[in-house]
Parts: structure tokens; sequence; C-alpha cells
């Protein structure tokens, strides 16, 4: 008997549900960390100076992107029921817009620096990829996102976060990237279908952004300064306004060979008349979230995953300035995006050792503390 009790008991010993732990609390915000070094990479190559060492950048946000996503995959097959409750939280459902944003960085670099590390003849066809993949990402997540947030996300009143807007920027990210692409595409209708489309993202973007923010200053305004932790998506609200700069001189740039030259010599006007407003604007918040995060520093902030969101926001910034400095020729804007670039070059730093140091001791993966 005792020869048959044993595999008895052995049959069933309970199967282990949770494999993989330390990918149960791995959330879509990791997607961030690509992020904010694919910038790095993407920003610095328009500046009036030569950088070293981009390319080995953009290879390490490829890298990441690739890691990244084999373990959110596992996170999904092994987590199934902490996946689903992601895209029921108001508060992380919004990082789904990451994973768009991610692809579609790490596909501008394949195109500003990459040709250098992998050649151009597969840089190209990569950035096409994650163009594509990033696009439809994105655009599912701009409406999916508030769908959910409207129909099965419990939102407490005053709980608006600046977090609310990365589902619609990540539009705004394709509408940065398909004008770089513009130049592959056969000249005629292509050229022209890629350039309208990249503008209809971009008004799709910037009016679904001026429906949030104000609600997001509302908050602000009434409910008081954002918890701790929080801070730091004070920077977000960068985000959709660098990213739009940007997007509109990029698509200025390909405008005359893509479209009547009426529209093209109004597209490079606009992008002057849009651009330096809306960074007028941009450095004005950078001053306000910049005084918040000090102010949550004294009051003991400590590290968190949304420190990255000193890095990405602030290099679209960068962008934004160097393609100013393009179409107006002066001067004080190539310095705006240089000190800019010291500024995401420095948060970045911080954030990675922080983010490689939480990694080793396993904080970072572990279950959040509910308090």
């Amino acid at each position: 008997m005792a020869t048959i009790a044993q595999p008895r008991s052995r049959t069933h010993h309970p199967v282990t549900v949770r494999r993989r732990p330390a990918l149960r609390h791995l959330g879509p915000n990791w997607y961030a960390a690509v992020m904010g070094t694919a910038i790095i990479a993407n920003a610095g190559a328009g500046l009036p100076f030569h950088v070293p060492g981009l390319p080995v950048v953009w290879a390490l946000s490829l890298a990441m992107l690739v890691v990244l996503l084999l373990a959110r995959a596992g996170h999904w097959l092994h987590h199934r029921d902490q996946a689903r409750a992601h895209l029921l939280d108001p508060t992380v459902a919004p990082f789904y817009g990451c994973l768009s944003m991610a692809f579609l960085a790490v596909g501008i670099g394949s195109l500003s620096v990459g040709g250098t590390v992998i050649g151009e003849a597969a840089a190209v066809p990569l950035a096409w990829v994650l163009y594509g993949v990033g696009t439809l990402t994105g655009l599912v997540a701009a409406v999916a996102v508030p769908y959910l947030m409207v129909t099965r996300h419990d939102v407490a009143p005053g709980s608006a976060s600046p977090v609310w807007l990365l589902p619609v920027v990540a539009p705004m990210v394709s509408a940065t990237l398909g004008p770089l692409l513009v130049p592959h595409l056969p000249a005629g209708q292509a050229r022209e279908a890629m350039l309208l489309g990249s503008y209809a993202m971009f008004g799709m973007s910037l009016l679904a952004t001026l429906v949030i923010l104000p609600v997001v200053f509302s908050r602000l305004i009434h409910q008081g300064a954002l918890p701790l932790f929080l801070t730091p998506t004070l920077f977000l609200v960068l985000g959709p306004l660098g990213q739009s700069t940007t997007a509109v001189n990029k698509l200025a740039d390909v405008a005359g060979g893509s479209i009547d030259a009426t529209y093209a010599h109004g597209m490079a006007a606009f992008a002057v008349l849009y651009g330096v407003p809306v960074m007028g604007f941009a450095l004005m918040w950078l001053a306000l979230a910049v005084a918040m995060a000090v102010r949550a520093a004294r009051a003991g902030m400590g590290f968190a995953m949304t420190w990255w969101a000193f890095t990405f926001p602030v290099g679209t910034c960068v962008t934004g300035a160097e393609g100013l400095a393009r179409h107006t020729g002066l001067h004080a804007f190539d310095w705006l995006a240089v000190a800019l670039y010291a500024l995401l070059v420095t948060a970045w730093l911080v954030a990675g050792f922080h983010t490689v140091r939480g990694l080793v001791n396993g904080r970072l993966l572990a279950a959040p503390v509910k308090k």
C-alpha cells in the first residue's frame, strides 16, 4: 500500500500556479524605460554637435524592448489574473499607451542612428515594422483605455492624473515617425497619404490632450499636490507639448515633396506659428513641474518607476526645440535644445541607476505595498 500511496500524494500535490513569480507585478509602465532610453539617441542625433555613443544607446533601447516584450508575454501567459487586473485598474491601464510609444521611439532611432548599427538595408524595414505595430497598438489604446475608464473603471472624483495623457499621446509619436518614412515611399498618392494621415493623428492626439489637460490642472488646484510617488508624472504634460512641436516640424520637413506647394508652405509656417507658443507653454510647465518635484524630494519622495517620467517628455522638448531651430534659424533654440538635453541625460542616468539597483535587489518586482 505504501508504494501506491506515495504516487497518489505526488499526483495530488498542487501544481504551482504562479510560475515566473518575478513577472507577476511587471506592469506596462516598464515600457517607459524603453522610451526614456530611445529618446537619448533620438534627441542627441539632432543637436548642433556630434554626441558619441548614440548608436550604442539606441541598440540598448532595442534590446530592452525585445527583453521587455518577452517578459510581458510571460506575464500574460503565467499571470493572466494580474494582467486583467491591470487592465481594470484606472491607475495602471493608461500605461498601455507606453507600449505603442516604446515601439515608435525605437523606430525613430532606427532611422536616425540605427543604420550605423545594423545597416540601412535593415534599419528602414525595422522602422516600418515598428511604425506599423506601434501605430496600431497606439490607436487601439487611444480608444480602448478611455472606453474602459468610462465603462469598467471605478474612477474616484478628484483622481485625475497626468497619467491619463499616456494613451492619447501615442498617436502623436506616430505623427513624428510617419514623416521620417515619407521619403521611403513612392512619390504621389503614397507620400501624400502618409503626410496627411500623420497630420490626422497629430490632430487626434492634440484635441484629446486639450480635453484631458484642463481636468488634470483642475484636480491640482482643487485637490492639492499629487502623492509624492506620482509627482514625477507632472512631467508627462510635456510629452504632448514637445511631441506635437516635433511632429509639425518633421511634417514640414517633408511636405515640399509630398503635397501641393501651397499647402507645403502653409505647413512650414504652421510649424513655427504653432511650435513657438507651445514651446513657451512647455517651458512654463517644466518650471512648475521642477518646483513640485523639488518640493516632493524635500518631503521624502523615494524612487519609483514614475521617475522615468523625467526622461521621455523632456526629450520631446529637446526634439521640438531642434525642429524650431531648423525652421527659424534662431540659435537660441539650439542652446535651448542643448540645455534640455543635459537635463534629459542627467534624469536618464539617475532613473537608470535606481532601476538597475531595484532589479538587482528585487524591490521593483515585488508586490506593491498596500497602505
